[in-house]
């Protein structure tokens, strides 16, 4: 049976530009960075302590999906915490943390403008 998730797509319109947000920025760690094809590489990261992997990678044919929200809910422990962090390293925040009924929440950017929700557990 199923078991977990593997990785998930994030559409990127430059693999490098994502990949230092990515490491740089969030603290994700590169899994694998290799030749994908004549366009792109096949770049997998991770957070650390996590299973779940991050492929930036575009799929043919997909690209109307760069710089749109992406249905991927980050997690951390103070998400006004993290936001305070994310930002002094310049991550750009659509919707600035907030507690709603459910929880708290905040979403951010990647320089593609893809946007995610990071939440309290």
């Amino acid at each position: 049976m199923i078991r977990g998730i593997k990785f998930v797509g994030i559409p990127v319109g430059d693999q490098d530009v994502a990949l230092k947000f990515y490491t740089e920025k969030l603290g994700f760690k590169v899994v694998t960075d290799q030749p994908f094809n004549e366009k792109q590489r096949w770049i997998e990261i991770k957070i650390p302590g996590s299973d779940t992997g991050l492929a930036l990678f575009t799929p043919e044919g997909h690209e109307d999906r760069i710089g749109k929200f992406q249905s991927i809910s980050f997690w951390a422990e103070d998400v006004f915490a993290a936001a305070k962090t994310l930002k002094s390293k310049g991550v750009e925040f659509a919707v600035e943390p907030r507690t709603e009924p459910w929880g708290t929440m905040a979403i951010f950017k990647d320089p593609d403008g893809n946007q995610f929700v990071m939440g309290s557990r």
